[in-house]
C-alpha cells in the first residue's frame, strides 16, 4: 500500500474558492443528514436542474431537496469521474453504490454502453431522480434499485462510490463490507473520500481487512482509492 502521508497533489483552479464552496456544501449536507441516507426524505420537494460538464459529456441532471449534493455536483464526485479508473471493456456488471440522483451511474452508462450499470440507493427520492436522469440522458443500461432488490447471486466487475462517510464508522464499514464482498474475482472498487473525513484511516482499515487498497491520486483534500476484491472471494455465476 502507498504512503498515506504523502502531501496532496496540487489542484487546478481557485482552491480557496473550492474549499469555501465545499465547506458550505458540508454545512448543507449536515442539515440534510436525516434525509439523504435514511431512505425517508421528508423535506418538501423543490426540483432544480444542475449541469455536469466533463471532457466527453455535457449533462443536465435534475436534483431535489433531501438528496446528496442537491445544489451542485459534489467536488469529490466530479474528481472521481474525471480521474478515476475506467470501467473494464465489454460486457460487464458495474455498480454505483449510493447513486443519489445519478451523476456517476449516468456517466458510467453512457461511457460503457455494453455494460449494465446498477444504481443503488436507500433513498426513494434519489432513486426516482436517478431513474429519470438516466432516461433523459439516454442511458438505457442503468438499472435503479434499492439494496435488497439487487439479485443475491450477482457479482460486480467494478464498483464506484462517493460513500456516505457521515453515517458513522461502524455503519460505513458494514456498508462497504456488504458490497465489496460482491466484487467478482479480479474486480475493483473505486472510491473518493475527503482526507479530513478519514480517507487515510479508511484505506488502512480496508487494507487490514483484506481488500488491497492503493491511492490512485490526491487533490484538493480528496483521495481516490482503488480497492481490489479480497483473495478467496468466489464470484457466483450471473
Amino acid at each position: 500500500m502507498e504512503d498515506w502521508n504523502d502531501d496532496a497533489l496540487p489542484g487546478s483552479g481557485d482552491e480557496t474558492t473550492d474549499r469555501a464552496t465545499d465547506r458550505a456544501t458540508d454545512r448543507s449536507t449536515d442539515r440534510a443528514t436525516d434525509h439523504y441516507w435514511t431512505g425517508s426524505p421528508e423535506l418538501r420537494s423543490r426540483p432544480r436542474d444542475i449541469d455536469l460538464l466533463l471532457p466527453d459529456l455535457d449533462l443536465r441532471l435534475t436534483t431535489d431537496n433531501g438528496v446528496f449534493a442537491a445544489d451542485r455536483i459534489d467536488s469529490g464526485t466530479r474528481y472521481l469521474l474525471m480521474e478515476g479508473s475506467a470501467a473494464p471493456e465489454g460486457v460487464s456488471e458495474l455498480l454505483d453504490l449510493g447513486c443519489g440522483y445519478g451523476a456517476i451511474a449516468v456517466v458510467l452508462g453512457l461511457r460503457n454502453p455494453a455494460a449494465r450499470v446498477w444504481a443503488v440507493d436507500v433513498n426513494p427520492r434519489a432513486r426516482d431522480l436517478c431513474r429519470a436522469n438516466a432516461v433523459a440522458a439516454g442511458a438505457g443500461n442503468v438499472v435503479v434499485a434499492e439494496p435488497d432488490e439487487v439479485p443475491e447471486g450477482l457479482r460486480f466487475d467494478a464498483l464506484w462510490s462517493n460513500p456516505p462517510i457521515r453515517i458513522g464508522k461502524d455503519a460505513l464499514h458494514a456498508l462497504l463490507e456488504r458490497w465489496l464482498d460482491r466484487l467478482a474475482p479480479g474486480g475493483r472498487a473505486h472510491l473518493v473520500v475527503q482526507r479530513h473525513l478519514g480517507a487515510d484511516s479508511l484505506a488502512s482499515w480496508l487494507d487490514h481487512h483484506g481488500w488491497a487498497t492503493t491511492r490512485r491520486a490526491s487533490r484538493k483534500g480528496y483521495r481516490l482509492l482503488d480497492v481490489s476484491a479480497r483473495p478467496g472471494d468466489e464470484g457466483t455465476p450471473r
